[in-house]
Formats: C-alpha cells, sequence, structure tokens
C-alpha cells in the first residue's frame, strides 16, 4: 500500500527581477488562488503546464493555461500601468488577450521540457498509463494531458501505442486554452476543462509552475507585505498579507528576515486538487521543478523565459513567467514525491550505453541504441531534468509498482527533504536548471 500524506488534513486544490528557470505551463481551466484559475503550457524548451480551476481566493490568479471564465479578473485591476499584485498580472500576461501562450509559435518557441527533449519521456508516461489500466483493471483508460501545449505529449503518447497500449482503448484528452493546433491527431479531443469522471491518468508536466501566484516581501519593519507591479516590471510594496495567504505561509513558507521573498503557493494547491478532483479514480502526476519547505530559496524563483533565454519577469506578454512550486504543499493525502531520475528509471528509461559487441553485429541498431542511451542520460541527469519533481496522487487504486519504490510520503518539509539522496528535489532548493536546462543556457531552444 501507499503510505499516506503524514501531517496533512484535505484540502482543496487549483523573484525578485532576477533570473531564474522556469517551465512552459500548460492547460486547462484548473482553479487558482485569488480570483480564479491559473495557467497551462505545454512541453517546450525547458518550460511547460497546464492550468486548472480552483476555488476564489483572497489574492489569487487563474489556474493556468485553461480557461476559468473570467473568474481570475479581479474586479478593480487597473490596465492603466499602475501597480497591481503578481497573480493579476501573470493571469494576463501568460493568458489574457495577446498573452503569452496563446502566440501562434507555442511554447516550444521558446524554451523545451522533457517531452521536447526525447520521445522516451512520452514512451515512459504511455508506460505509466498502461499500469495505471491494469491498477483499475480495465482495457479502456483516459489520458488527461493537463497545459498541453500543442499536444506533443499526447502525440507520442499514441506514437507509442503499439509497444505500450496493445489491448487498450486510449481516450485522450489535451487541455490547453490555446486554439486546437492544425493537423492534430483527430482522436485527441482539446478541452478548456479537464474532463469529469474520468478514470485513468492525469499528467501535468510543468503546469503548476505557470499558474499565477503571489509574491510577498519582509520589509525592514518585519511586515510580510505583497508585491505588486507594472507591466514594464517595476515593484512597489503592497498592503500586509493576512488571512488564508498568511497561514500558507506561515506553515509553508516562513518569513526569514528583512529583505527576502516568498512566493504564495496556495493558488498552485488549489489548483491541483481541483485538477485531481477530476478523476473518478487513478492517478494523477505533476512534473515540475520544485524546492522543500527545509530549502526554500529566499529570495524566491519568479523568473522569466523568451527564445530560449532566461530574462527578467516583465508581465507584458513579450516572455513566460514561471516559479517553482512547493510540491509539497500540493500534495493531497496518499501523495508520493520522488525525483524524475528515480520516476523514469522505474519506467525503464535508463542512460545505460548498449554493449559494444552490438556494434560488430548491427551497426545501425548500435547507433540508434546509442542516441537512446544520450537521450535516456538527459532526461535522468543529476543537475538537470532528472533532478526535477514528481508529485504521484492515486485516486481510489495503489501507485503503479513502478512509482511506488524510492520516493516517500509526501506533505511535510521533512518528508521530502528525505529524498534529497535520491535528488527527488533540488537540494539546495534551486530549480533545476532548463525548464530543461540539463547542461545549462546552451541547451535550451535558441541558445
Amino acid at each position: 500500500m501507499v503510505d499516506d500524506v503524514t501531517d496533512e488534513t484535505p484540502r482543496p486544490c487549483g523573484k525578485r527581477n532576477g533570473p531564474g528557470h522556469g517551465d512552459d505551463p500548460g492547460h486547462g481551466d484548473g482553479p487558482a488562488h485569488g480570483d480564479g484559475p491559473a495557467h497551462s503550457g505545454g512541453p517546450g524548451p525547458g518550460r511547460g503546464g497546464s492550468h486548472g480551476s480552483a476555488p476564489a481566493g483572497n489574492h489569487g490568479g487563474s489556474p493556468g493555461r485553461y480557461d476559468d471564465g473570467g473568474h481570475s479578473r479581479r474586479p478593480g485591476a487597473s490596465h492603466d500601468g499602475t501597480a497591481i499584485p503578481w497573480s493579476t498580472a501573470m493571469e494576463r500576461a501568460l493568458y489574457g488577450p495577446g498573452g503569452f501562450y496563446l502566440r501562434p509559435e507555442g511554447p516550444a518557441g521558446h524554451f523545451r521540457t522533457s517531452v521536447h527533449a526525447s520521445p522516451l519521456f512520452a514512451t515512459a508516461v504511455a508506460r505509466l498509463l498502461a499500469a495505471t489500466a491494469r491498477r483499475l483493471d480495465t482495457d479502456e483508460v483516459a489520458v488527461v494531458d493537463i497545459g498541453a501545449g500543442r499536444g506533443e505529449l499526447l502525440t507520442g503518447i499514441l506514437a507509442a501505442a503499439g509497444d505500450c497500449l496493445d489491448g487498450l482503448t486510449v481516450r485522450p484528452y489535451a487541455v490547453e486554452r490555446a486554439p486546437r493546433p492544425p493537423g492534430l491527431d483527430p482522436r485527441i479531443e482539446w478541452c478548456a476543462h479537464p474532463p469529469a469522471g474520468v478514470r485513468g491518468l492525469l499528467f501535468a508536466n510543468e503546469w503548476l509552475d505557470n499558474v499565477p501566484l503571489d509574491i510577498a516581501e519582509t520589509g525592514p519593519d518585519g511586515v510580510v507585505r505583497y508585491v505588486l507591479v507594472r507591466p514594464d516590471g517595476t515593484e512597489e510594496p503592497g498592503g500586509p498579507v493576512e488571512g488564508p495567504d498568511a497561514d500558507w505561509l506561515a506553515r509553508w513558507w516562513p518569513a526569514a528576515g528583512p529583505g527576502t521573498r516568498a512566493e504564495i503557493g496556495r493558488s498552485r494547491d488549489e489548483a491541483w486538487a481541483a485538477a485531481v478532483g477530476t478523476l473518478e479514480r487513478g492517478l494523477a502526476v505533476a512534473v515540475d521543478y520544485a524546492h522543500a519547505r527545509e530549502a526554500r530559496p529566499p529570495f524566491a524563483t519568479l523568473t522569466g523565459f523568451r527564445h530560449g533565454r532566461e530574462v527578467p519577469p516583465v508581465p507584458d506578454g513579450s516572455c513566460d513567467l514561471t516559479a517553482h512550486v512547493a510540491l509539497d504543499s500540493c500534495a493531497l493525502p496518499g501523495g508520493r514525491l520522488l525525483g524524475q531520475r528515480a520516476a523514469l528509471h522505474g519506467l525503464g528509461v535508463r542512460g545505460e550505453r548498449p554493449p559494444l559487441a552490438l556494434a560488430a553485429t548491427d551497426p545501425a541498431g548500435y547507433v540508434r541504441a546509442l542516441e537512446a542511451a544520450g537521450q535516456a542520460a538527459e532526461l535522468t541527469a543529476r543537475g538537470g531534468l532528472g533532478d526535477f519533481g514528481w508529485l504521484v496522487q492515486p485516486v481510489g487504486i495503489e501507485v503503479p509498482e513502478a512509482l511506488a519504490g524510492p520516493g516517500g510520503p509526501a506533505g511535510t518539509g521533512a518528508s521530502v527533504r528525505s529524498q534529497a539522496a535520491d535528488h527527488s528535489l533540488a537540494s539546495d532548493g534551486s530549480q533545476a536548471a532548463d525548464r530543461s536546462m540539463a547542461s545549462g543556457p546552451s541547451e535550451r531552444l535558441g541558445a
């Protein structure tokens, strides 16, 4: 059996001007914190994600890349250049008219994620889908990609069907705010919101990092205040953080002294809970760069990406806006955290060099195997994509055996920190570079 989250009760789910690294969010209408859902996104060079619908709050953005029906457009928010909460600014810049994730080139035009790094990632997810179907004891299973981008992951899963999904009827759903791309496999249903009541696998690759959130900074007087931002990226202090946001910070990201910052992850908690809530039975997985309570970055992680390069986070629609995810906070009871390296190893992706003898008997096969080993090594590299966090949330089933080994219960700083030896989360609290920066900035698209 999968261990339950410890010290956790069920709950609803949904930088500074310095460089950071991020993922491309996906799609979907998930909840966010504040007035509506956040964001979504699809895979791209180094970032990905999607969004879902969450209960409204006092200071939240929309849930990423799916439409929240306008709930995230908070009353009184100004478009005249005055300073507004970061959650509102992110929602507009990413998903509003002319927003970054609605641009025709899509996320892949600006960064790459694991999905773009190698088809082995989609094959691994296809294997996980098959394992989930076995847990459900069914021959018909749904796969829901939150923050689907332009459908790259689902396209890869369907391409792997012959090897991994033999005998299964697969119903693929892409949740994304952007319009359906031309030429997409007709079997893929394009949705603005995650379908309710499905049985199968819900997968959110680099979605939560694009769910809008608010930023807080501790002033010289020790008071924690919201940070407000203008369209040109200049900031000013807002009012004191109070209510549910203050409670979230106290539990998950305590103030570390004057001048330090925190990203209020309540919107991500709500977005994730809302997404998980759409499953009748099955498995929900969120993949993102993450940090743990005991190692939160003192100056937060918000950053921008454009054309494969990291840029200052300016909320004018010209760049991606992303921040690392407190996956330990998002976890619901029964959830488990492990690193991508361990997760992909369990799903059969290993960077092992093929036997040299193969070069003599099958030179072309040897070259193909060598290429696959190189791609697997990138997906599982320590200090790169292998350090991404996987939050695995079972709904009415046990976690498939491939993901039930390494890692441990999610929900407390200690339980996440205990996985440091496996690099489940970056041990220093830093973002795993690149939304796919396995080998540094030069690996990003366009660099």
